[in-house]
């Protein structure tokens, strides 16, 4: 898990501000399934207060208490009820289970290893209500760059942003890959003119290739129902930039 890259809301908002056709697509999931939603690793909001807002009763559930603390002051300020848990999607319990489970944003890729993965799947499997269905999206791993992760430090020009405080904030990132474990390991820079590398923070993620996804469910006791290569709903194919996914018990 990558706690300190999570540690300033604020922050993550400004890099990530949400919307989008990922927004559209959950909440079309949600509709069509009607009845409870749970996000594991939701963040600061962005796919569920939508969706509560559509008027499904909602948990979200993440381990960042600072992510939680800003979804809560979001939903508040929006006027929408959801129910915001701090837990681990590896092993939770919360007593009840859900008509849709989702897992959005990569947030599955914060578990290196194949024993948190399955443990997480069984978790969610405990989790669904009879027909529920799990959602979930995934980077679809290219093998070109996983090869240029050198370890250099490059600027990422699309993740520039503009806060307020500091105005505008450089991204730069240094990333190595690890083929055994299938982890990529970053160092994230955030700098201004005035002020370099304001804030530096680690983020590692493992990479789930395509062959392997329908057997890490299946171990969980989940299988793939659909999977999809953009948030329109077109075939998955192997240059896909995400898998986006649709499984059931």
């Amino acid at each position: 898990m990558s706690e300190a890259f999570y540690s300033s809301a604020r922050i993550y908002d400004l890099l990530f501000p949400g919307g989008g056709p990922a927004v559209a697509f959950y909440r079309s999931q949600a509709r069509g399934r009607g009845g409870s939603v749970l996000e594991l690793g939701c963040g600061t909001g962005h796919k569920l207060i939508p969706i509560a807002a559509d008027g499904h009763p909602c948990v979200g559930l993440d381990s960042s208490t600072d992510m939680l603390v800003e979804a809560r002051r979001k939903a508040d300020e929006q006027g929408v009820t959801a129910e915001w848990v701090q837990g681990d999607m590896r092993a939770f319990d919360l007593g009840r289970t859900f008509d849709l489970v989702l897992i959005p944003a990569n947030s599955l890729l914060h578990l290196h290893t194949t024993e948190d993965l399955v443990s997480c799947f069984r978790t969610v499997r405990r989790h669904l209500a009879p027909g529920g269905r799990l959602v979930l999206d995934v980077f679809n791993p290219s093998v070109r760059l996983l090869a240029g992760a050198d370890g250099v430090r490059r600027n990422r020009e699309s993740l520039t942003f503009q806060d307020p405080e500091r105005g505008r904030v450089r991204v730069d990132v240094a990333e190595t890959y690890d083929a055994l474990d299938q982890v990529t390991r970053g160092t994230w820079h955030f700098s201004t003119q005035e002020e370099p590398d304001f804030l530096v923070v680690p983020l590692a993620l493992r990479s789930i290739f395509p062959q392997e996804l329908p057997v890490l469910l299946s171990l969980g006791g989940l299988r793939l129902l659909d999977r999809f290569g953009d948030w329109s709903g077109a075939p998955f194919t192997g240059d896909a930039p995400v898998q986006v996914c649709v499984c059931v018990a």
